[in-house]
């Protein structure tokens, strides 16, 4: 790294395809919701709320909620065929109660310039932004077109699941640039290494 430069905080992923597959790639390859800070940087980038917005009343309470629907969600997208399990059975329930609350409600203002940008009629909630997820994922897991389309990573140990959306359904990694890339490389050098011997 050169002198001067530092890596951002929380490298966090949007290239899933769905909210709700965004918040599972966030224990890949670690824990990446280590704080509420974390939290509220994942919550801005995934686009739960506004640019811009406020959330500096997240607590400790958030990051455990959003933990705790990440677990769920990860059993019910995994799950495959093991439906009929009372922990599958569990882990729905917990989803579509979470999905019951009542998600932030936005409005139109005038922003800078003159045009209308979106903002929150009011502080957002952890209920409310987890709600969010949980209709997302209630749509993916309802919708068997989309349900098909999940993909688990080809890549070495990644275990990240998104939805395919590519031409002819032929997508094989996370992303391209990640997991794709480290592919090439291990190809390119197991190459090499025949041409050398």
């Amino acid at each position: 790294m050169a002198l001067g430069t530092a890596t951002t905080p929380y490298e966090l992923r949007f290239d899933a395809g769905r909210i709700c597959l965004d918040l599972l790639a966030t224990t890949h390859p670690s824990e990446r919701l280590d704080g509420v800070g974390a939290l509220c940087a994942w919550i801005g980038g995934a686009g739960l709320v506004p640019e811009g917005t406020e959330l500096t009343h997240a607590d400790a309470s958030w990051l455990v909620g959003f933990r705790e629907l990440r677990a769920h969600l990860g059993q019910l997208v995994r799950g495959g065929r093991a439906t009929d399990t009372p922990s599958y059975a569990r882990a729905l329930g917990r989803v579509n109660e979470v999905a019951r609350s009542a998600p932030p409600a936005l409005r139109a203002v005038r922003g800078d310039g003159g045009c209308l940008v979106r903002e929150l009629a009011g502080p957002a909630t952890g209920a409310g932004l987890l709600a969010l997820v949980a209709r997302d994922a209630v749509e993916l897991l309802t919708d068997p077109v989309a349900r098909a389309a999940l993909r688990e990573c080809e890549g070495d140990n990644c275990p990240l699941v998104y939805l395919d959306t590519s031409r002819g359904r032929r997508r094989r990694w996370c992303s391209s640039e990640v997991c794709g890339n480290r592919e090439r490389v291990a190809r390119h050098r197991r190459r090499a290494a025949v041409t050398r011997a």
